[in-house]
């Protein structure tokens, strides 16, 4: 809200009010012009601009995409003057968690419909992607990646990865265009391309109290398909060359939030830098 001082003008006479109110609409008549043409011109430059689709998994990190990691993603593609769209699978999440309490709730969701909540009511169902409308991908993470987007969190290596989910991850790949995950979504790449590199963190050996899911990370060298894990701290990205995939560990990392926000702004600048 803005406070507007008025400040009266002495007029010596109405005639000469009445030969001013003419020259005062017709500046008010021409400012929305103005307006209009400022918006149109910042519209054509955006069309110039780099166009990313982001999939996400639902709205919630235990059930959904871990909302500060999708936050990230959107501020610092917007940042980079890059365009952005929001994309979710049109399907009923695999179980409602309690924030609060962390256990099952008794309902229902649709992962498209909770996700509209992060994209402000703009979001699209996957199916209607199309990888020549977008320059590149990007996952954030959250459980859903693993629960929704794929079966990874019960099923580990074995796991199942959404077929919309798979289509779209197998197009961008096929077309050169780079694909960009964080926290737990780098297991959606690392099942789906062959002898793909990824990182979610430190494994085991090299973890410690800050990397609380670093058995999760075995499970990719367990897919047996050429995918490999490599070791990178939070504020860290790996870039795979060959597959034009980069990853980085987000809250795979127990630490303070603007650790995990500036590795997955590498992330997103690293994948705006391939898709030039």
């Amino acid at each position: 809200r803005h406070n507007i001082t008025v400040k009266a003008v002495p007029y010596s006479s109405p005639a000469m009010a009445a030969s001013l109110a003419p020259r005062i609409l017709a500046r008010a008549c021409a400012a929305p012009a103005f307006g209009l043409r400022a918006a149109a011109s910042s519209s054509a430059k955006a069309g110039a601009e780099r166009r990313v689709a982001v999939v996400l998994s639902g709205c919630g990190v235990y059930d959904g995409t871990e909302l500060h990691e999708a936050s990230a993603v959107m501020v610092h593609l917007s940042r980079n003057h890059a365009k952005y769209s929001l994309f979710a699978p049109d399907i009923d999440q695999h179980h409602v968690v309690d924030h609060l309490s962390g256990k099952e709730m008794n309902e229902k969701r649709n992962v498209l419909k909770e996700s509209a909540r992060i994209g402000r009511g703009d979001v699209t169902a996957l199916d209607k992607l199309s990888v020549g409308d977008f320059d590149a991908v990007i996952f954030p993470g959250g459980f859903g990646a693993a629960k929704n987007l794929s079966s990874f969190a019960f099923d580990g290596a074995n796991c199942k990865v959404n077929a919309d989910v798979q289509k779209t991850l197998k197009g961008f790949h096929a077309a050169k265009k780079p694909i960009g995950l964080c926290c737990i979504a780098p297991a959606l790449a690392a099942k789906t391309i062959e002898g793909c590199q990824v990182t979610m963190g430190k494994g085991p050996e090299t973890a410690g109290k800050r990397f609380p899911f670093a058995d999760t990370t075995t499970q990719v060298k367990a897919m047996n398909n050429g995918s490999s894990h490599v070791d990178h701290d939070v504020n860290e990205i790996h870039v795979d060359q060959k597959n034009r995939v980069v990853t980085t560990p987000a809250f795979m990392c127990d630490t303070a939030i603007h650790e995990v926000h500036d590795g997955i702004g590498k992330m997103v600048s690293e994948v705006l830098k391939l898709a030039k």
